[in-house]
Parts: C-alpha cells; sequence; structure tokens
C-alpha cells in the first residue's frame, strides 16, 4: 500500500494531536478516574464480605434451628 508522502504527514500531524489530546484529558482527569476505581474496589469487596456474612449467619441460625 503506497501513501503519499503529503498524505502521510497529514495523517501523522493528526494523529499527534489526537495522542496530545487524549493524554491531556486522561493526566486531567486521573484523580477522578482514580476515585472511580477505588469506589468500585471498595464495592466489589463489601459486596464480597457481605455475602460471606449472611452465609455465616445463616450457617449459625441453621445450626441453632437443628
Amino acid at each position: 500500500m503506497y501513501i503519499d508522502p503529503n498524505t502521510g504527514g497529514m495523517l501523522f500531524q493528526v494523529l499527534a494531536a489526537l495522542f496530545a489530546v487524549l493524554s491531556g484529558v486522561i493526566l486531567f482527569f486521573s484523580g477522578k478516574i482514580r476515585m472511580f476505581f477505588a469506589q468500585l474496589q471498595r464495592r466489589f469487596r463489601e459486596g464480597s464480605g457481605r455475602s460471606r456474612d449472611q452465609a455465616e449467619i445463616n450457617d449459625a441460625e441453621e445450626a441453632t434451628d437443628s
């Protein structure tokens, strides 16, 4: 596949600008992105802890019923 030098230069400039914009957006919102993943991880941990605690409560109730 042949790319004309002028087209290649224009394509490179567009991709470089796009990379710069995306890097800036990620840098600008990095704190919010980190907070989002921290909350997601916290919810995942709390959710798995609740199901384990609920299983222990159910086991304890079954033991007292028997």
